[in-house]
């Protein structure tokens, strides 16, 4: 499964920033990471970036990058913002292009659960807008917007580490719950060169094995 997370805007996008001076990419880009980390984690996934460190990547650019590798899904992570100055608007929201595509509704409202009830902030619901990430992808396309920047006790969470995290691992568990991804099983390998009920037995082939250049252990068990 291809999965595109969009980390917004960049680090020299003029304004998108709090009224502190905290740029929106570097919340966007952290809790991108996360959600990339979490869903490698997981069967059969393929996890791209749209977004650059170096440079301002253009909308066209990243919807056309999606569009191009045949993405199963596009997310594009945000931070919020009412106006310029500190405020009262608060909360975490998710939107879906205005014509409501039922796939991108279906997995948004997942989206909105779980970035609510991880976060602990008011839940603003799914929401439509015309955006071009949502307009001009031609698979399901989801936008969250992760609180408000404008709102100095969100503006504090957002510039945490452990938030960012919280944000990107959301999107990453709805993401896998709504299209029922699995988990990569882990796996523990051990070669194993006899089993005695006598130690000094066990003793004597560790004895034998390290005279022949090998090294080992004994483990009780």
């Amino acid at each position: 499964m291809k999965i595109i997370i969009d980390a917004g805007h960049g680090y020299s996008t003029p304004g998108k920033r709090s009224p502190s001076g905290m740029r929106e990419y570097e919340f966007n880009r952290e809790a991108a990471l996360a959600a990339k980390e979490t869903l490698l984690s997981y069967e059969k996934t393929e996890v791209y970036f749209t977004h650059s460190d170096k440079e301002d990547v253009s909308l066209m650019r990243r919807t056309g990058l999606a569009n191009k590798i045949k993405a199963d899904v596009f997310i594009s992570i945000h931070a919020n913002a009412f106006g310029s100055a500190w405020n009262e608007a608060h909360g975490v929201e998710t939107y879906v292009h205005q014509t409501k595509p039922a796939a991108a509704l279906s997995l948004a409202a997942i989206i909105q659960k779980k970035l609510a009830a991880r976060t602990g902030l008011a839940s603003r619901g799914v929401k439509a807008a015309d955006f071009h990430v949502l307009r001009e992808t031609k698979m399901t396309a989801v936008l969250v917007e992760c609180g408000f920047m404008t709102n100095p006790k969100e503006a504090a969470l957002l510039k945490t580490p452990l938030y960012r995290k919280v944000c990107g691992q959301a999107v990453a568990l709805a993401l896998a719950e709504h299209y029922k991804l699995s988990k990569k099983e882990s796996s523990l390998y051990k070669v194993q060169a006899g089993a005695f009920s006598k130690k000094e037995n066990a003793e004597a082939l560790l004895r034998r094995l390290k005279g022949a250049g090998f090294d080992g252990f004994i483990s009780r068990g």
